[in-house]
């Protein structure tokens, strides 16, 4: 069994503080099953869900703010689920998705860390078919957008899960495939906009990337 390294640490986010037990590196691989490589994922795309990204970040900050008041939220692509937890601290009604078949073990993990309450965890990639995942009003995430062909499969996943009421918040880093997610939304039925974060301080480097919303109203 090859042997995974971590790391332990705390982010601040606002004025919650999120423990995280994340992978070390990104060079970090642990596939002895061959589950991973079973569903697709390379030695080098599996540790991607394991490390913390700056859009990862500066989704958890925009949930700061958010309105969660009566919401069931869905956070899609989780990785290692930082949105989640700090919603979670929030007491917010979330449920975390990802196609990775170690995402869930570390969510879990995470949430015991924090002392927080059990997050539902559901692995599914976005063009299986219809889970029981339910019907949200908000779902969020963040850096989803690595192929041209993930905007339509996406943009399908959410209006599966999508209330006639709905919205979304997506942080995109500018991989360039946002404008077509965008289109697929908005034939959808989703209103669109795009900024860019007001303060990312909290990297450690400039953000150049934009927050998209969407929102559907019911007829």
């Amino acid at each position: 069994m090859s042997a995974l390294r971590l790391r332990y640490q705390t982010l601040e986010v606002g004025s919650y503080d999120v423990h995280l037990r994340t992978l070390r590196d990104n060079q970090q691989y642990q596939d002895d099953l061959g589950i991973a490589e079973s569903l697709g994922i390379s030695s080098a795309t599996w540790p991607l869900f394991g490390i913390i990204w700056p859009s990862g970040e500066v989704l958890a900050n925009q949930m700061l703010v958010q309105e969660i008041e009566g919401k069931r939220i869905l956070e899609v692509g989780c990785g290692i689920g930082l949105s989640s937890l700090l919603l979670n601290q929030r007491n917010a009604d979330i449920t975390a998705t990802d196609y990775h078949p170690e995402a869930g073990r570390f969510l879990a993990e995470n949430v015991r860390i924090n002392a927080g309450e059990p997050i539902p965890f559901v692995r599914t990639g976005w063009d299986d078919p219809q889970s029981s995942l339910g019907q949200f009003d908000l779902i969020i995430g963040s850096d989803l957008l690595y192929e041209q062909e993930h905007a339509i499969l996406l943009a399908g996943f959410i209006d599966q899960h999508a209330r006639p009421a709905c919205q979304v918040v997506m942080v995109d880093p500018g991989r360039g495939h946002h404008a077509r997610f965008s289109k697929m939304m908005i034939a959808r039925g989703f209103s669109h906009c795009q900024n860019h974060p007001h303060d990312t301080s909290y990297l450690e480097r400039p953000f150049k990337g934009v927050v998209l919303s969407y929102e559907r109203t019911a007829a």
